[in-house]
């Protein structure tokens, strides 16, 4: 039992790993059912409702009597206009350098000025806003998709008959902000504003229709938001599939409710579909690795509108998809004031850092998207990176604060691997003790397998080494949860971005990424990693650190062994820097363990005296036994009969 084990836990670690891996690398996701291409129905509680105007309307619509469209004023623009301007002060959240376009009224470019796109960088490099970190964009080739663009459905296009999308609005700018105004004269007139809000990375999107002369669109109409386009997929991660839309509501499942993820299929199959969170929306927005841009209502009012949630990969002109680029499109249910009135719509955008204590400032379920990248350990991940920051707060290393984290765990795990390893050595010795028997056995039924196996289980009944203690599984089992915990917790965290730890190693998230190559290698990617490598060599030298096996097939299995650490470092090669270090510490921490600790204070293995168990599993065994016996003795009473 004791010898499978060793070939088991590795293999089943080496599957969840690369599973884990294979799955975030193939975006293999459970499907959503294909959006119908309609217009999005308006819960009751979405607005006020349709009063006798828009009755009146219906009425005669359903006797086909022909509509003539009042006329408005025309409020729009002659040419394309872009407006850019910075806004906060450095070094404090909202510090914004902000790309506004009047051809549809967006934010065409937004970047923060606090975060940069790659490290080291000079003072003057980090001023030039080139190198500020992207949050929104329009990409080059996507057929105009930027951030903002409000759209109609079918069922409100007669109020547009140019698109929202690509009419030219006329813009004006405001106090920490800006403006945008159209009115296609169909006698309504569509207002967007932005005012971004000082020393917190978040704007306020107001969302405003004035009534002017169109009494047959009173009531709730439908419309298509897209509150960020362009959201990059650059923090260099091969192991996280990003951008990702997201989608949350708790009107399905209250406190237990999981947000809606999806991420692009690269096999370019599927280009969109719901993302069924249910209704209202508490957000939704598009995220990557390292920040979030997603939008929520203010009030009741504002969050009611958000009916419904979709994804979509943004594809060129030709209609081909766009590599890892994908929107989050949000259905809106807005009710249109009478004629005469105007109704605005207050939403907050948080467009800034997966950051744990700016996503709580900003709101409290923005929590579930850090939970969604920490994974089925998330408990354990978030309490490993919480002693990880207090010994960043002492060493104000993040390298540092890895290798006492490492060294924590060891000498927690300590108590339980020794006990574990005393119980494994009693028995061990009592085997030791037993193999003469054993050999006696082998030698005397070498022509009775099953003969030779009830012996040799009564052998080792007798002398209680029937099965190997539970205690010596334990420590492996404990390891599983907290490796993948460490995982998480090292590769996820913001704070880690740009972390350096010593000479080459810049960024802990990232592989080391000691030299670069002119071009990528199958398996190694475009840098030369060296971590890895000696991840891999400390981790053999661990393994033959441990006692060699007496046993012909516990030899066997110690040499298998031996190439799981390469498996590893292939599995782990274009991982986290910081991963790489603390396999490289533990492996070490082990070594001592083997050659220091145990060499002065050894393992206590004498073997206590035998005696007999009355437990499940000898009775088990006796029953086997028993049974044995009496096939033998029917087989014996049928021989002669057969002779």
């Amino acid at each position: 039992m004791d010898k499978r084990l060793l070939i088991v836990l590795p293999v089943c670690l080496l599957i969840l790993l690369g599973w884990e891996m294979l799955s975030n690398a193939m975006g293999w996701k459970p499907k959503a059912p294909e959006r119908t291409p309609t217009a999005v129905t308006a819960p009751e509680n979405a607005g006020v409702a349709s009063n006798s105007a828009s009755a009146d309307v219906a009425k005669k619509t359903d006797d086909s009597t022909p509509l003539v469209p009042p006329i408005s004023a025309v409020v729009t623009d002659t040419e394309a206009r872009r407006e850019e301007f910075t806004v906060g002060t450095r070094g404090t959240p909202g510090y914004y350098r902000a790309v506004f376009s009047n051809k549809g009224g967006v934010l065409e470019d937004l970047r923060t000025g606090n975060y940069f796109d790659k490290t080291p960088l000079s003072a003057a490099e980090k001023a030039d806003s080139v190198h500020w970190q992207r949050l929104m964009s329009q990409l080059p080739g996507s057929n105009a998709v930027r951030s903002f663009e409000l759209r109609t459905t079918p069922g409100t296009a007669p109020f547009a008959p140019e698109k929202l999308e690509s009419a030219l609005w006329s813009g004006t700018r405001i106090e920490n902000g800006m403006e945008y105004r159209y009115a296609p004269g169909q006698g309504l007139t569509f207002v967007k504003r932005w005012r971004f809000q000082p020393g917190a990375d978040r704007l306020t999107f107001e969302l405003e229709i004035v009534n002017n002369a169109r009494t047959d669109a009173v009531g709730v109409r439908n419309f298509v938001l897209t509150p960020a386009a362009g959201v990059p997929n650059d923090s260099g991660d091969s192991f996280y599939h990003e951008p990702q839309a997201v989608a949350f509501s708790r009107a399905r499942d209250g406190a237990d409710a999981s947000p809606e993820i999806a991420t692009v299929d690269t096999s370019g199959e599927k280009l969109g579909a719901v993302l069924p969170s249910g209704s209202p929306l508490s957000f939704g927005g598009v995220f990557n690795k390292y920040f979030a841009v997603v939008m929520r209502g203010v009030d009741e009012s504002a969050q009611s509108t958000l009916v419904g949630a979709s994804w979509r990969a943004v594809t060129d002109k030709a209609g081909a998809p766009i590599p890892l680029s994908l929107v989050t499109d949000i259905d809106l249910a807005l009710q249109i004031p009478a004629v005469g009135e105007k109704r605005t719509w207050t939403y907050d955008v948080y467009a800034g850092p997966k950051e744990q204590k700016a996503i709580d400032a900003a709101f409290a379920d923005h929590k579930v998207i850090l939970d969604h990248d920490l994974g089925w350990v998330h408990i354990l991940s978030k309490g490993l990176m919480w002693v990880m920051k207090g010994f960043h707060s002492i060493t104000s290393s993040w390298g540092v604060a890895i290798i006492l984290l490492t060294i924590l765990v060891r000498i927690l795990l300590f108590p339980i691997t020794r006990r574990a390893q005393t119980a494994m050595g009693r028995y061990q010795a009592k085997v030791k003790r037993l193999q003469p028997k054993i050999d006696e056995v082998k030698k005397r039924y070498a022509d009775d397998p099953a003969k030779l196996r009830q012996e040799q289980a009564r052998i080792m009944q007798e002398g209680d080494a029937l099965m190997p203690p539970l205690g010596g599984c334990l420590p492996p089992f404990l390891q599983i949860p907290v490796f993948f915990g460490l995982m998480s917790a090292i590769r996820i965290p913001f704070e880690l971005r740009q972390a350096p730890f010593m000479g080459w190693i810049h960024d802990l998230s990232l592989p080391d990424r000691f030299i670069a190559l002119d071009s990528a290698l199958p398996f190694i990617g475009p840098y030369l990693n060296i971590l890895p490598p000696i991840m891999v060599v400390m981790w053999i030298l661990q393994q033959r650190s441990m006692p060699m096996p007496t046993d012909d097939q516990a030899k066997m299995m110690y040499k298998m062994m031996m190439f799981m650490p390469i498996v590893m470092g292939i599995f782990l090669y274009n991982y986290a820097a910081g991963m790489s270090i603390y396999m490289i510490v533990t492996s070490t921490l082990g070594i001592i363990e083997q050659k220091v600790i145990k060499k002065y204070w050894p393992i206590d293995d004498t073997p206590p005296p035998a005696k007999k168990k009355s437990g499940f599993m000898a009775r088990l065994m006796a029953q086997a036994q028993e049974q044995q016996k009496r096939r033998e003795s029917e087989q014996k009473k049928k021989a002669p009969a057969r002779r």
